[in-house]
C-alpha cells in the first residue's frame, strides 16, 4: 500500500474542482450582438427601447433578446449577418429622426456564460484579435494643430520676452508660418532681434523695413515637436487602453502620422472609440465679474483678454481667456459624490506642483471672487452629406459645468462638480488620470477584424491541440500501459488546470498560445515517461513493486524539477523582454510548466495511491 496522506487527496481534489469550475466558462461562445450607448446628455430609457424593438419588428429581423440596463442597450443575436442587418437598420431609423449624434451603435460579442459561474469571479479565456477578432483603428494625428499651437506659444512667449525687457512694440500677430513684430522705431527693433536671438536661439529672424521683425520656426523645430506629440499620443493611448482592461493590445507608430490600434476580444467598443479619441479635460478661470454677460453676449463686445463662454443650460458666462490651471497640470483625478451637496457626481482633482503654486497664488489674491472649471471635449459625431452617406466630423465642447465663489485659499487637492452623471465623471476622472492627448486625433479607419477568419483558426487551433493529445495519450497507453493510462488522465487535467489558471488571469488566447499548449502537452507527458522509466529501472534492479513505485516517483522529481525550472527561466526572460505574440507565447507555456509539474506528479501518484491503496502487495506493475 502506498502512503499518501488524506489532505494531500483533498488539495489536489479542491484544486482539480476549482480548476474545472474556472475552465468551464470556455465552453459557453459568445454571440454576435448589437450595443446601444448614450453620448451625453441623452439616456438609453425604455422608449429607446420600444424604438429598436419597432425598427427590428418592421423590418423580420429576429434576435434572441434585449437587454436594457439604464447604461446600454444589448441586442442578442444567432448569426453575424442578423447582426450586421440590426446594425444597419437600428442606424437608419435614429438618423431618420434626426437621433444619430444621440447615441453610438456599436458591433459586439456578449459572453453566454451562465450567472452562476459569473458570481464566484468564473469567465471565459479572452480570445486575441487572429482568433476570435476585434476591432482595428487606424488614427491620424492632427499635425496641423501641433503646428498652429507652437506658433500661438511663440506669440505669447515672443510678447511676455518683450515687456520682460521693456521694449515698446505695437503688436505681435501670426501670419501663416511666421509671427510679425511691429516695433515702436528702428532702435527697438533693433534691441528686440538682439535679446530675441539670446532667449530664442532656435528661431530664424528677418527684420523687415524699418520696424518690422519676422520670426519662422525651422522646420527641424516643428518636426521634434510633432515626433514629441506622436510619442505622448502614443503613452497616452497606452494608459487610456490599460484603463478599459484590454488585454494584449497592439500600438504602434505607421508612419509619421497614424497610430494603429488594435483591441483584440472588446466587448464594448462604443467606449473604447470615445475613450480612444476623446481629448476631454478641465481648465479653471477667472470669472470677470466687472462685465455683464448677458449684455457682451448681446453686443459681442468684451475685453480683450476675456471670452464669452456658455453655461450648459445656455445662459453666457465672462470669463478671463488665460486659464489659471489646465488638465497638464493634474497628476490624479478619481470620481465620486460631493456629500455635501446632494450627492452629485464630482471629481476629486489633484494638482503638481506647478499647478497648486497658481492656485494658491490665485485663490490666495481672490477670495470671495468666483472661479468658472470649463469642461473642453474633442469627439468625433457622425453626419450625413448631400450625397447621402454617413461620414464623420470633428465637434468640439466647450461648457462651463460650475461656477463658484472662492471661500477660501486651497492649492493643490479640491473637487471638481457639475458634471450631468456619475458615468460622465467616471469617463472624465479616466481620461485626466490617463493623460491628455498631445495633439487632437481622428479615426480614418475602422475595421472589425473577423469573426469568420477567427473562426476558422480556432478551428485549427483546436484540432491541432486534439490531434497532438490524441497521438501522445495512444501512444503512452501503448507503450506504459496502466502507467501510460494514469498519464494520460494527468495530461486532460493539465490541460484543464491549464485553461483554468489562463482564464483566471485573463490572458488572451491567440495562435502562439496555442502553439505554446501544444508544446506544454508534449513536455507533460515527458514527466511522466521518466517517472514510468524511473520505476521500470527500480523493478529491474529487484525492487518490490511499491518500493519502485515509491522510488520511481522520489527520484524522478528532482530531474524533473531542474528541467521545467531551467525552461522556466528562460520563458520568464521572454516575458520581460518579449512583447506581443511572443510574449504571449511564454506566458502560456510558463503557466504550463507550472500546472504540469503539479498534474504529471502531484495527480499522477494520487491516483496511483488510489489504484493500489487496497492491495497491500501487489505481485507486479503494469508499466
Amino acid at each position: 500500500m502506498i502512503d499518501y496522506p488524506k489532505w494531500k487527496f483533498g488539495l489536489v481534489a479542491l484544486v482539480l474542482l476549482l480548476a474545472l469550475l474556472f475552465a468551464l466558462p470556455n465552453l459557453f461562445p459568445q454571440e454576435p450582438a448589437v450595443q446601444i450607448s448614450a453620448n451625453r446628455g441623452n439616456s438609453v430609457d425604455q422608449v429607446l427601447e420600444e424604438s429598436v424593438k419597432g425598427s427590428l419588428q418592421g423590418r423580420s429581423i429576429s434576435y434572441k433578446s434585449i437587454v436594457n440596463d439604464g447604461e446600454r442597450l444589448l441586442i442578442r443575436f444567432t448569426d453575424t449577418e442578423t447582426q450586421l442587418l440590426a446594425a444597419d437598420a437600428i442606424k437608419a431609423d435614429l438618423r431618420k429622426d434626426e437621433k444619430q449624434n444621440a447615441f453610438v451603435v456599436a458591433l459586439n460579442l456578449a459572453s453566454t456564460v451562465p450567472d452562476w459561474l459569473r458570481v464566484i469571479g468564473a469567465d471565459s479565456m479572452p480570445l486575441g484579435l487572429d482568433l476570435q477578432g476585434g476591432v482595428h483603428f487606424l488614427m491620424e494625428v492632427d499635425q496641423r494643430d501641433v503646428t498652429n499651437r507652437e506658433y500661438d506659444r511663440y506669440v505669447d512667449d515672443v510678447r511676455a520676452s518683450l515687456r520682460e525687457q521693456g521694449i515698446d512694440y505695437l503688436s505681435v500677430t501670426r501670419a501663416a508660418d511666421e509671427i510679425d513684430v511691429e516695433l515702436a522705431d528702428a532702435a527697438n527693433r533693433s534691441k528686440a532681434e538682439l535679446d530675441l536671438r539670446r532667449i530664442y536661439p532656435d528661431l530664424r529672424f528677418e527684420p523687415q523695413r524699418d520696424t518690422w521683425l519676422k520670426i519662422t520656426v525651422p522646420e527641424l523645430v516643428i518636426q521634434r515637436v510633432k515626433d514629441a506629440a506622436i510619442q505622448q499620443n502614443l503613452a497616452t493611448l497606452r494608459n487610456r487602453i490599460n484603463e478599459l482592461g484590454v488585454a494584449e493590445p497592439v500600438i504602434q507608430q505607421q508612419g509619421s502620422e497614424r497610430i494603429v490600434v488594435q483591441l483584440p476580444g472588446v466587448q464594448d467598443t462604443a467606449r473604447a472609440k470615445n475613450i480612444l479619441g476623446a481629448t476631454a479635460t478641465l481648465s479653471y478661470h477667472a470669472v470677470d465679474e466687472g462685465v455683464d454677460p448677458i449684455e457682451a453676449e448681446r453686443t459681442g463686445r468684451v475685453p480683450f483678454d476675456d471670452r464669452i463662454y456658455k453655461r450648459r443650460e445656455g445662459t453666457p458666462v465672462v470669463l478671463k481667456k488665460r486659464p489659471i490651471v489646465t488638465g497638464e497640470h493634474l497628476v490624479n483625478a478619481q470620481s465620486g459624490f460631493d456629500s455635501q451637496s446632494t450627492n452629485t457626481p464630482m471629481v476629486s482633482v489633484k494638482l503638481n506642483s506647478v499647478g497648486a503654486q497658481r492656485m494658491l497664488d490665485f485663490t490666495e489674491d481672490n477670495v470671495g471672487r468666483g472661479m468658472a472649471v470649463v469642461y473642453v471635449e474633442s469627439r468625433q459625431e457622425p453626419y450625413t452629406d448631400e450625397n447621402g452617406e454617413e461620414k464623420l466630423r470633428d465637434v468640439t465642447i466647450e461648457e462651463v459645468i460650475s461656477v463658484a465663489t472662492i471661500q477660501g485659499v486651497f492649492s493643490s487637492q479640491f473637487q471638481t462638480t457639475g458634471l450631468s452623471s456619475k458615468g460622465e465623471a467616471d469617463e472624465l476622472a479616466l481620461l485626466l488620470r490617463a493623460g491628455s492627448l498631445a495633439a487632437p486625433v481622428r479615426i480614418v479607419e475602422e475595421r472589425v477584424v473577423g469573426p469568420s477568419i477567427g473562426r476558422d483558426n480556432v478551428t485549427r487551433g483546436v484540432n491541432a491541440v486534439l490531434v497532438g493529445l490524441i497521438a501522445v495519450m495512444v501512444f503512452a497507453a501503448i507503450y506504459y500501459k496502466l502507467f501510460g493510462l494514469v498519464a494520460n488522465i494527468g495530461l486532460v487535467l493539465n490541460l484543464v488546470c491549464l485553461i483554468a489558471v489562463l482564464s483566471i488571469f485573463g490572458a488572451t488566447l491567440t495562435m502562439p498560445g496555442i502553439a505554446a499548449i501544444l508544446l506544454t502537452l508534449g513536455m507533460a507527458i515527458d514527466a511522466n515517461v521518466l517517472i514510468s522509466e524511473r520505476v521500470r529501472e527500480e523493478l529491474r534492479n529487484g525492487s518490490t513493486p511499491l518500493a519502485a513505485l515509491r522510488a520511481g516517483y522520489d527520484k524522478a522529481w528532482t530531474t524533473i524539477l531542474d528541467a521545467n525550472v531551467t525552461t522556466l527561466i528562460a520563458t520568464v526572460s521572454l516575458i520581460a523582454f518579449a512583447s506581443g505574440p511572443i510574449r504571449g507565447f511564454a506566458i502560456t507555456l510558463s503557466v504550463g510548466l507550472v500546472t504540469t509539474m503539479f498534474t504529471a506528479v502531484a495527480v499522477t501518484r494520487a491516483l496511483m495511491a488510489l489504484i493500489y491503496r487496497s492491495s497491500k502487495k501487489p505481485k507486479t506493475l503494469s508499466v
